[in-house]
């Protein structure tokens, strides 16, 4: 959620997007068009088609890594907040990674919708120095939290009566746990070439961290492919929790020793999760994925990976909205902001830029209500 250094993008580009298998309908599709895309795995897209939509199926709320990304996203997350929380049979479980767990830590407080808005305008107005340090961006980032939570953020969070919020983060191993600049990012050079390679690779690197509502498990509880740790949640290290979550190595510190977890140095869930390819559904319920894009990227070193695929079991229950090409070649500059915004913008035409994409996503927020209140997101719906 923050400035991308030129560190940083070496990073990445050691390490486009992949794209997930395709299937055929079961039969011709009649699909109406608008600036949403509505986009289902098999077993979701059956269930929709059969039975429509109904939000007391959604079992699971996704939320991926992305920066500056979910700005495409605030006018949406408003939709759902008002118009979908309210049906939701409960428990209804939210993972997020990154900038996922900030838009959580909205939802999940008894007046979402003013938590929304406080983190978007937090968002939106951030400034820093010149050429700000990580521990300048680290201060920034833990300043819009306290905005956005307040004093009863945490209490509210863990006591909702219909969300169970799940965070997850990774624990940093080795060399990656140092924030001295160059052993950390010769440690992620040599991560993200081991990733080519294979992604189970990174656990050598990097174990998962994950933070979990107590009240119920979720699906993710088990997830395989990698070494993980389960963190209960606490109204001591929530807010610990979602910094750590967005914790961009060689951008933000990462944040050591979190209350009630192993110790060690926590970093952004990304860089394993970032899109979260982990079992989200639980039998017979459904996932709902509000996204950036139509592309769903595994982990954080698979972005220019094309070989790199979800599993295809993970998004068999999954519904992904997101805004269609067409959409997004109309917002400012042709795309979804992103942190090289802090970069190739001054602040005041990064912030009047982002304000006109908020401004522009309300027409995804017009069509998505209308969907939800009419019905008919048969009629829309894709395979994923």
């Amino acid at each position: 959620m923050v400035p991308a250094s030129a560190a940083q993008k070496a990073c990445e580009s050691a390490v486009v997007t992949c794209q997930i298998p395709a299937f055929r309908p079961p039969f011709p599709a009649v699909i109406q068009a608008g600036p949403l895309l509505f986009k289902a795995g098999p077993a979701a897209f059956d269930d929709i088609r059969r039975r429509g939509f109904s939000a007391e199926r959604i079992g699971t709320i996704a939320g991926a890594s992305g920066g500056a990304k979910w700005l495409v996203l605030s006018q949406i997350d408003r939709v759902l907040i008002d118009k979908l929380l309210p049906k939701l049979a409960g428990p209804v479980h939210l993972l997020g990674s990154s900038i996922g767990a900030w838009r959580f830590a909205c939802y999940g407080q008894s007046d979402p919708l003013a938590a929304l808005e406080r983190l978007e305008y937090a968002y939106l107005n951030q400034t820093y120095s010149e050429k700000p340090d990580a521990a300048e961006i680290t201060a920034k980032s833990r300043e819009i939290l306290r905005e956005v939570l307040g004093q009863s953020g945490p209490r509210q969070i863990l006591s909702n009566p219909q969300l169970r919020t799940h965070i997850m983060t990774v624990r940093s191993r080795a060399m990656t746990a140092s924030d001295r600049r160059p052993l950390l990012m010769g440690s992620l050079l040599v991560a993200a070439a081991a990733n080519t390679v294979s992604r189970r690779s990174l656990g050598a690197f990097f174990t998962r961290g994950l933070f979990y509502d107590g009240r119920e498990l979720p699906p993710f509880y088990n997830a395989s492919g990698f070494p993980i740790e389960r963190i209960e949640l606490t109204e001591r290290n929530l807010q610990d929790a979602v910094v750590a979550s967005g914790s961009i190595p060689l951008v933000l510190d990462g944040v050591r020793d979190i209350p009630d977890a192993p110790a060690g140095t926590y970093r952004d869930g990304g860089i394993i999760d970032y899109h979260l390819d982990l079992p989200l559904s639980e039998p017979d319920r459904l996932t709902l994925f509000p996204h950036f894009f139509e592309q769903l990227v595994p982990g954080w070193f698979d972005k220019r990976l094309p070989w790199r695929r979800f599993d295809p079991r993970h998004t068999d229950r999954s519904i992904v909205i997101c805004p269609s090409t067409e959409f997004i070649s109309r917002l400012p500059g042709g795309k979804v902001p992103d942190r090289s915004d802090f970069v190739t913008m001054s602040p005041s035409d990064r912030r009047e830029a982002w304000q006109a994409t908020v401004d522009a996503c309300r027409e995804l927020a017009d069509d998505l209500a209308q969907v939800l209140d009419n019905g008919g997101m048969e009629a829309r719906l894709l395979p994923l």
